[in-house]
């Protein structure tokens, strides 16, 4: 309680004192209150808990931040604060690390979770503090969780000519060859309408994460394929893709998801899904010799790390530049 009388304090004269002051006046509090007993009269206040996590999603989403990250960021920081079971103003470092534990022990969650969840408490806590709501984020000496990085599976060459051949319909071959040639997100594919495509110039505008718009290419292949789909259409949906029954609604990202899962299990390909094409068409650039920078703004990524991350290069070309450069 002594602790919390302190905070209290020091959290009302933020406005009036710079750090440097407002940790000074922390510590004569300490040694002021040292032989004194505190008692508490009233609990926390979780609506006021509330409503800053309300204003801190509302500049999120002036950020540019999508409905779904801000429901994401939403249900983990008020997982936290139901955990902890301490305001804002009286979170320390060690309440954060101690929920980081008990929640990657309850939930077995990868590295990569935990990490996501310190990214988005960290930057929670730093907009308290650069609003001066808070002296210090907790979060702040809490690093980054190191991560085991695994190669992940590309398809082959061989696999995507098995799931063209065996195509049944020309929607799925149309899907299968925009995913591969464009390396666009199946959430953008979906959003597509028909007068997107540029065929003259074998090009589309898509709408990326935080609603930014970039162009996507795709090959003269996809664009024969994407052209006897519409030709054959006879529905007046302005959708790109549509479901093959009536009434022929927009396909939406599970159907496109079950559609490849499907294909997937008849023709023994392991793991297909929407978003291996994409990184399927990074490694290949890599491979080619694209430049990652051009490559990142292809697949509309805002750090090159990401893009490095997508983009496997393969160990038989490593070994060949070895021999080629060193050996």
């Amino acid at each position: 309680m002594k602790q919390k009388l302190i905070t209290d304090v020091v959290q009302g004269m933020l406005p009036y004192l710079n750090n440097a002051q407002a940790e000074k006046l922390q510590m004569i509090m300490q040694c002021a209150l040292f032989n004194y007993e505190v008692t508490e009269n009233e609990n926390r206040d979780s609506g006021a808990d509330q409503n800053l996590v309300e204003v801190f999603l509302a500049a999120k989403r002036i950020e540019g931040c999508s409905e779904k990250s801000l429901k994401y960021y939403q249900s983990t920081i008020q997982s936290m604060l139901n955990d902890v079971g301490k305001g804002v103003k009286y979170i320390i470092t060690d309440d954060i690390r101690n929920y980081l534990t008990r929640y990657q022990k309850q939930k077995q969650s990868s590295r990569v979770t935990i990490d996501n969840i310190r990214r988005i408490l960290s930057s929670f806590f730093a907009w308290l503090e650069d609003e001066d709501y808070i002296l210090k984020s907790p979060v702040r000496r809490i690093h980054k969780v190191k991560t085991i990085t695994n190669i992940k599976e590309t398809y082959t060459d061989e696999d995507l000519e098995k799931m063209r051949d065996n195509c049944t319909e020309l929607r799925d071959l149309a899907i299968i060859d925009m995913l591969a040639s464009t390396g666009m997100r199946v959430g953008e594919m979906v959003l597509l309408n028909r007068e997107d495509i540029n065929f003259a110039e074998r090009e589309c505008v898509v709408f990326g994460k935080g609603s930014k718009e970039r162009v996507v290419y795709f090959d003269a292949r996809t664009k024969i394929h994407l052209q006897n789909y519409l030709n054959n259409r006879t529905d007046q949906n302005s959708a790109l893709f549509v479901s093959l029954k009536a009434p022929h609604e927009r396909l939406e990202i599970g159907g496109i998801e079950v559609r490849l899962r499907e294909m997937g299990k008849k023709l023994d390909i392991p793991k297909v899904h929407p978003h291996k094409f994409r990184r399927t068409l990074a490694t290949m650039a890599i491979d080619k010799g694209m430049p990652v920078e051009q490559l990142q703004r292809l697949l509309g990524h805002q750090k090159i790390d990401t893009t490095m991350q997508y983009a496997m290069v393969k160990q038989s070309n490593v070994k060949n530049a070895h021999r080629k450069y060193i050996g």
